[in-house]
């Protein structure tokens, strides 16, 4: 994830970490690799969440363009799915190992 948070203009870095930490702490609930480019997350899903989730990756992607996210909205459950290139691995490696430290 470094390499995307060193894509945002200097003063959005730290705004951006802490809207990523404050997902993962407050809704994860799952996590898995189906694959080695791809990350699955489970949100805990609620009033307004979703709007929430597709407001930070919609901000994600115009920064980070090596991204794609698919959503998915279950009962109760937001699923998100992050892909890669090959060339960003190591990015969706530090997500999954940030996401992980921020939901204990």
């Amino acid at each position: 994830m470094g390499a995307a948070i060193l894509a945002l203009p200097t003063e959005e870095r730290p705004l951006r970490v802490a809207e990523l930490d404050g997902l993962f702490s407050e809704r994860l609930t799952g996590l898995s690799r189906p694959e080695p480019l791809r990350l699955r997350l489970d949100l805990v899903g609620g009033p307004g969440f979703e709007d929430r989730v597709r407001d930070l990756v919609g901000r994600e992607s115009g920064c980070c363009s090596f991204f794609t996210f698919t959503t998915t909205v279950a009962e109760d459950v937001i699923v998100l799915d992050i892909e890669v290139d090959q060339a960003h691995e190591a990015v969706l490696d530090a997500l999954a190992a940030r996401s992980t430290a921020e939901a204990r």
